[in-house]
């Protein structure tokens, strides 16, 4: 019994230094990374970043998220898309992405360091979301799908979202809203998205692995 307090504290000590090695360990790893231009490269040898070739205006990505958009990101999570869909493409070797054609390369920590939430996700009940905005570059397919799902895609599982829209009657002069949308309604009636709708869509527009990292490139198109 004299032992117990020796053998408590040599437990506590245990537990608290592992955990204090994980969290020290993730922070020099991950902490502080920068947003980066394409032209840094990783040095093998000391792995370390050397700049290649300096541009007087590089882009630094990934760029942040401003405007319409980031207030769509506040509508993904509200909607409860993040639950069926992950931002996450995984490397090859580790599942399909690649074949479904869910993006052109892996994603990496540098890609979510702008990101004050990060969704990855946790299920993959529709498609993965890293690349969509590269993929559709329609806002009419995306609040066509948000509006009726099966319309745009025979099958899916996804709810409609058709409370994001007004069916607003059309003036009496026939002058449709530069803003409605190409879909099917009720004759002498149009679609209109509200806010909430064009907000998400241009969140999910925005959502694209287009730009090369230090860590990670696209793959160079063949030459002719």
């Amino acid at each position: 019994m004299k032992s117990l307090p020796i053998i408590f504290c040599g437990l506590f000590a245990t537990l608290a230094l592992s955990w204090a090695g994980i969290i020290w360990r993730g922070q020099e790893q991950l902490g502080g990374l920068q947003p980066m231009s394409e032209y840094y490269a990783i040095d093998a040898v000391s792995e370390s970043f050397r700049f290649e070739k300096p541009q007087k205006d590089e882009t630094r990505n990934p760029e942040a998220r401003v405007g319409l958009a980031q207030q769509g990101k506040a509508q993904y999570i509200g909607l409860g898309c993040v639950s069926c869909h992950t931002q996450q493409v995984r490397r090859k070797g580790f599942g399909a992405d690649y074949e479904r054609g869910w993006g052109a390369r892996q994603t990496v920590p540098r890609d979510y360091i702008r990101q004050e939430r990060v969704l990855t996700g946790f299920s993959r009940t529709g498609p993965d979301l890293s690349n969509v905005g590269e993929r559709r570059d329609s806002a009419n397919w995306f609040h066509a799908h948000l509006y009726n799902p099966q319309a745009v895609s025979p099958g899916s599982t996804m709810p409609p979202y058709a409370f994001l829209y007004e069916k607003r009657e059309i003036t009496q002069n026939g002058e449709r809203s530069a803003k409605a949308l190409e879909l099917p309604t009720d004759e002498g009636y149009e679609i209109v998205p509200t806010l909430r709708a064009e907000a998400l869509v241009a969140y999910l527009q925005s959502l694209k692995l287009d730009y090369n990292l230090p860590e990670v490139r696209l793959p160079e198109e063949p030459q002719n």
